[in-house]
């Protein structure tokens, strides 16, 4: 083993001849050439030495001496010139068995350098040169009337997945109103989403006018908000339970399950387990919105890692196309969508966190894309004609965008406007589920849109549909109709909205759960989706109807309508 690491030198060396030309074949002579010349001396100073004392001896042996000591000193200096040719040759040979890596490794560095000092000079320039033309392009966007469209960017940490047009279709979700998982919407409270005037620069401009107040209300004036909407200690105390009920019952992948007997942390302690298992985003996104909800995002607030492994897994499993990046799952199709957008748009607006950014804007990209270019509504599959419950969520995720200064068609919007018109009944006072009706959840979903869409507080259908709502109260067990009617007499607040939240408030915490592993958590039977969504669908919808205080400010107050959101 030995011998042959001692062989390795020269061989390198001799294949670094190759590329260096003749430096091995002059190493050679000088190395053995003087060799035989520093011997002489030495040779010639014996006969001098054995020669017979006397005169005679002395004078014919002192010729020799001093021609041996005038070619000693000759041999001297050979040997000196030797020794710096040896220097010389040793260090050629040094550098020709040095390993062919090594000095290859070497080679390449100067030229690495060389390459980056030219480069650093042409970046350089470049820079000044893009300076340039970025005053350039600013001058001229201020003679345009609408902002410039950005290329949209693959996120990082996105799996990328090809999808097609038509999923397959779940029969089972093909059902009435009063049984559909997730219909109901989460409020986004930006008024005037329509078609009035707007700021010029403003995302909706050529759709309808924008107002700031967003999400607000979840920061450090939360408590004030509370107090004056109606809320209590004890309603935020229930808050504060259902979420760590939510929190300890996440999935270790960062999403969660409406079937509880998959959670670790459970396997079936609480009852009542959901039976819409596949629908893992659709149960990621509900429980989502509570967090952000109460202002806990995934840099702000006590719950910020289990905020950031829940859109981590939103994020994650986003599949994009070219049309867009779709949420859209077996069991949750378009429901999950738009609940997911919702969650994605909330936590970007609330945070500008630009790893949320290009995520949010395709999950836009894709509600546009799937919306039915016919009757302008939403439901289970692309394109399909649309039922009001599936509108909702879609409606909320593009208003979520629109706060979050993202991109949002105004010819989706519109069209939006068309399939409102063609459910309602009593001239836009009710709504039904795939064309005109009076249904209480999709009623109390067709005005929150109406006024999200700029309705003002003056409109005769809109007076008439909330004065309906408040004679019907609320319902002992539909977290999904009393979700959306909350939001609906919230925004309109008065006589109407005391008189609700008094009855909603109390019911709500005399019926949250106090005893076990279900502590902080809801269920009742019967109600819409609560089989199929099970306990986590109860408490995340009962959770958002407790934090309607400080959620979404109301849409009608003046500082609600003049105000631009602060981004």
């Amino acid at each position: 083993m030995a011998d042959e690491n001692l062989n390795k030198p020269e061989e390198e060396a001799i294949e670094a001849a190759d590329v260096g030309g003749d430096a091995v074949a002059e190493k050679s002579p000088k190395a053995k050439a003087p060799a035989k010349p520093a011997a002489k001396p030495l040779k010639k100073a014996t006969p001098a030495a054995a020669a017979p004392v006397g005169k005679p001896a002395a004078k014919a042996a002192e010729k020799p001496v001093k021609q041996a000591a005038a070619k000693q000193a000759e041999a001297n200096e050979e040997a000196d010139a030797l020794q710096e040719e040896e220097d010389e040759s040793f260090s050629k040979t040094l550098m020709l068995m040095l390993p062919s890596w090594l000095a290859s490794m070497v080679v390449h560095m100067v030229g690495f350098l060389v390459l980056a000092l030219w480069f650093n000079d042409g970046a350089a320039a470049q820079k000044r040169i893009e300076v340039v033309t970025a005053i350039s392009e600013e001058e001229e966007l201020d003679q345009l009337d609408e902002p410039m469209d950005e290329p949209l960017l693959d996120p990082m940490d996105v799996t990328v997945t090809e999808i097609t047009n038509e999923a397959p279709v779940d029969s089972e979700m093909d059902i009435s109103p009063a049984t559909d998982l997730d219909a109901a919407a989460v409020a986004v409270d930006l008024t005037d989403f329509g078609l009035e005037k707007a700021p010029r620069n403003d995302l909706m401009a050529t759709v309808g006018a924008y107002t700031g107040s967003g999400v607000e209300g979840r920061g450090s004036g939360k408590a004030g908000l509370v107090a004056r909407g109606g809320g209590n200690e004890k309603s935020e105390r229930a808050v504060a339970l259902a979420l760590k009920w939510l929190a300890d019952h996440q999935m270790p992948d960062g999403g969660w399950s409406i079937d509880l007997t998959a959670v670790p942390n459970c396997r079936g302690q609480c009852r009542h387990s959901g039976k819409s298992d596949k629908a893992r985003l659709a149960a990621t996104g509900l429980a989502l919105l509570p967090f952000l909800g109460a202002g806990h995002t995934q840099k702000t607030g006590k719950y910020q890692q289990t905020v950031q492994r829940g859109l981590y897994y939103i994020v994650s499993n986003m599949k994009l196309s070219p049309q867009g990046g779709s949420m859209h799952e077996q069991q949750g199709n378009m429901y999950s969508h738009g609940i997911c957008s919702i969650a994605l748009c909330e936590a970007y607006a609330m945070t500008q966190d630009r790893g949320l950014q290009n995520p949010a804007q395709a999950a836009l990209n894709f509600i546009a894309y799937a919306q039915d270019p016919v009757g302008g509504g939403w439901r289970y599959q692309i394109r399909q004609p649309g039922d009001t419950s599936v509108v909702g969520w879609q409606i909320m995720a593009l208003k979520s965008g629109h706060m979050a200064y993202l991109r949002v068609p105004p010819v989706t919007v519109k069209k939006a406007f068309d399939f409102l018109d063609a459910v309602q009944s009593n001239s836009g006072a009710n709504y039904g589920y795939t064309g005109p009706g009076e249904g209480p959840a999709t009623t109390a979903i067709g005005l929150l849109c109406r006024m999200y869409l700029g309705w003002k507080k003056d409109n005769p259908a809109l007076q008439r549909g909330v004065k309906w709502l408040s004679n019907r109260g609320p319902s002992k067990n539909d977290f999904y109709y009393n979700y959306y009617a909350t939001q609906v007499l919230r925004h309109w607040e008065g006589e109407e909205w005391v008189k609700w939240n008094n009855v909603m408030r109390d019911q709500l915490i005399n019926t949250q759960a106090q005893k076990g592993h279900e502590t902080g958590s809801w269920y009742e039977e019967g109600g819409h989706a609560n089989e199929a969504g099970g306990r986590l669908y109860c408490t995340a919808m009962a959770t958002m109807i407790l934090e309607v205080y400080y959620r979404h400010l109301p849409i009608y107050r003046s500082q609600s309508v003049d105000e631009n959101f602060p981004l």
